[in-house]
């Protein structure tokens, strides 16, 4: 999920017409250990993806970090980041970060445990489903009385947030939307569909994936027919689906 946050936010922003949005979008096999490699590690020393290298200035800049990539780009093209000095710029950090510090208590305590584990657990499985359902009951109630996790303006705190709990919610993520219960968090649910049902954001979450039915993948992206290509192969009734 990390890593389509960021291609999430480039393809909202080629969507709004942000030309120099356009990028080529590398797979990095971490099952093999390739973000151990030098190349990768030159632009992300803790060997984690996604990694960013922009040269769109006289020299590169590498960029790690999911939520510092979505703050680099939101600024350099002054879009989905509220205005400096206003209370929603401070609300969308707040909630970037909350899904910073979150995120990893879902994929590497609750996911691991309970979806990748060798080994089922009682205890931990508990434990980490106990914090992710605490989490989603939070984030339910900010979105009780906002369409957007800060308010009524989609931003990059939604782009964070999505890839995760979206996901999560829509049955995505570990096959676990049941042992959960994540129906009841009725404010995340609508959020999740509302925000799945972008163009943008279907097409940011397939670059550089690898697994899943043919029309829900791409390793590598180098330009918009890339991904039409792709999404052209899902059937009608995938298609009526998504946009119910």
């Amino acid at each position: 999920p990390n890593g389509a946050k960021v291609t999430i936010l480039l393809e909202e922003l080629l969507a709004i017409g942000v030309k120099e949005a356009e990028y080529d979008a590398h797979v990095i096999p971490i099952s093999k250990g390739d973000q151990f490699s030098s190349g990768f590690v030159g632009v992300n020393p803790n060997s984690k993806i996604p990694a960013l290298v922009d040269k769109s200035g006289s020299k590169p800049v590498n960029v790690f970090e999911s939520a510092s990539i979505l703050v680099h780009l939101a600024e350099k093209f002054d879009k989905f980041l509220p205005k400096p000095g206003t209370p929603a710029r401070i609300q969308t950090f707040n909630w970037l970060f909350w899904a910073h510090g979150s995120a990893p208590f879902l994929g590497g305590g609750f996911g691991h445990f309970y979806n990748y584990a060798d080994q089922k657990q009682e205890y931990p499985i508990n434990r980490y489903a106990m914090e992710t359902k605490r989490q989603l009951d939070v984030l339910d109630k900010q979105l009780a009385n906002n369409t957007y996790v800060v308010g009524e303006e989609y931003t990059i705190a939604d782009m964070a947030i999505w890839p995760w709990y979206g996901n999560l919610v829509l049955g995505r993520l570990y096959s676990a939307a049941e042992f959960l219960q994540v129906h009841e968090y009725t404010n995340v649910v609508r959020w999740a569909k509302m925000i799945g049902g972008r163009e943008a954001v279907r097409r940011g979450r397939i670059v550089n994936r690898t697994w899943g039915e043919e029309w829900e993948k791409l390793a590598e992206r180098h330009s918009a027919a890339d991904i039409d290509v792709v999404l052209a192969k899902a059937p009608q009734s995938h298609k009526r689906k998504e946009m119910d």
